[in-house]
């Protein structure tokens, strides 16, 4: 999840370069909202994998 949410930033700065404002700015609002799902997700994960041992 964290290589898609690279993906488009990249996305979004090649796109930002050549001047597509709109692609640019919803590649970078996609990347964020990736971004924040896997770490809300490695939290999870990080705060049950202590518990069950």
């Amino acid at each position: 999840m964290l290589s898609w949410s690279l993906t488009f930033l990249v996305v979004a700065i090649i796109a930002a370069v050549l001047g597509f404002s709109g692609i640019a700015g919803t590649a970078a609002w996609i990347a964020q909202v990736l971004f924040i799902f896997f770490i809300i997700l490695f939290l999870v994960s990080l705060i049950l994998g202590r518990g069950s041992r």
